[in-house]
């Protein structure tokens, strides 16, 4: 990784990515892969945490794998969890994943190594990663970012230009804030997200991704890296009073306890760190492009967690913002701006299209409301089909001629 340029210099890159996390770190990924000159500043020293529930769908390790870091992910010694179990009140299915890419499980994988990982294998393609760099201002001309000033460290500035800064540097995005992007659809979340990692004497369930749900509250058990599981606890943020202060470690276990079979999953297992929160829920998509910028990520669009689509989508489109810009970028002759613009008009269109069906059902989820009899039906009728004995062969052979003969 390489270390930031002298003072009062100014350099010139193909693309300036903001945020070295999951959008920015796959965009790094798609571009300086290709060949790009890519500079990639973030806040943080890696290995670095931040909050996560870091829940990962076959899905999302399917990007992972596309972006050529499921090694160094797998390294990480999160178990594979192929089976999802879902509980609504007693009502309780198991099942497996269909394959995305071959892949059929999930894993749960602290943002410290997965986030690494990803870092990782952004420096190896050449992106020029700088840590502990903060973003102080876009640099404009004629209403175009065509660049941005950042410090280092040691409170250095610098100076950096590119034909397209990009903004993945989450939901306070600093690049979001200077170029005035407006939200576009908002929705305040029912739910509020505390969590904690217990130990996990449980080896016979650790390849199960569990979620329970009793009237409006929601919980979940997710074995992850270092032997330990996460236990994610979303209450009505009606409740939000009872987790205040130094009262959130009570009334987060009084949570668990409500939960008879999240509380029957822990029995035996210690909590062995503080009870982590997120508050004040708001999902949205907000304008991610314009004249010399884009916005993957967080910094452009959220869900609440109860889908655990965030880290997917970031992956993703960040990915898809890269292979979008790339043949532009190419131009020997300069890259054209209108055309960077249409492209990255073009991928911010295809992610609302993409992600806002599940924007609109996380939102249901999220609502804190207690289940619905649809949802009851749902439950039921997925347990019978769980709990129905599959056909033999034979006897599959057999109905299959008895439907030929009766046509």
């Amino acid at each position: 990784m390489s270390s930031p340029a002298e003072v009062n210099t100014t350099e010139e890159f193909d693309a300036i990515i903001v945020g070295a996390r999951c959008a920015g770190s796959a965009t790094a990924i798609a571009l300086a892969g290709r060949g790009f000159h890519v500079l990639v500043i973030d806040s943080a020293r890696f290995p670095s945490d931040t909050l996560s529930t870091h829940l990962l769908w076959p899905s999302t390790l399917a990007e992972i794998h596309a972006l050529g870091a499921l090694p160094a992910v797998e390294e990480a010694g999160a178990p594979r969890l192929p089976i999802a179990e879902a509980i609504l009140d007693e009502i309780s299915w198991r099942t497996g994943y269909s394959p995305v890419a071959g892949i059929d499980y999930g894993m749960c994988l602290r943002r410290t190594h997965l986030d690494a990982a990803l870092v990782r294998t952004a420096a190896s393609l050449g992106a020029n990663i700088r840590q502990q760099c903060r973003a102080t201002g876009l640099i404009w001309t004629e209403n175009r970012v065509v660049g941005l000033t950042y410090t280092d460290s040691d409170d250095r500035e610098h100076t950096a230009t590119a034909p397209i800064v990009i903004g993945a540097d989450g939901r306070k995005s600093i690049v979001a804030r200077e170029v005035g992007a407006e939200t576009l659809i908002s929705s305040r979340s029912g739910r509020s997200c505390y969590f904690a990692y217990w130990t996990d004497p449980r080896e016979d369930l650790r390849h199960i991704a569990s979620q329970w749900r009793v009237d409006g509250l929601l919980g979940t058990a997710f074995p992850c890296d270092d032997g330990q599981t996460l236990c994610l606890l979303q209450p009505p943020v009606e409740l939000d009073a009872e987790f205040h202060g130094r009262k959130v470690t009570d009334a987060y276990r009084a949570g668990v306890a409500a939960l008879p079979g999240l509380a029957r999953r822990l029995d035996g297992a210690e909590m062995v760190s503080r009870v982590r929160s997120c508050t004040g829920i708001a999902s949205y998509f907000r304008r991610s492009s314009g004249p010399g910028w884009a916005l993957p990520g967080d910094a452009g669009h959220f869900k609440d967690p109860v889908t655990a689509q965030g880290i997917r989508d970031a992956y993703r489109y960040g990915r898809l913002l890269g292979e979008m810009l790339a043949p532009i970028l190419v131009d020997r002759g300069g890259p054209d701006p209108h055309a960077i613009d249409a492209a990255t008009a073009e991928w911010a269109a295809q992610r609302e299209r993409d992600c806002v069906e599940i924007y609109q059902w996380t939102n249901v989820l999220a609502a804190g409301r207690p289940p619905s009899p649809l949802e009851y039906e749902i439950y039921h009728r997925a347990q019978d089909i769980r709990n129905t004995p599959r056909p033999s062969a034979t006897s599959t052979t057999a109905s299959r001629r008895r439907r030929r003969c009766c046509r």
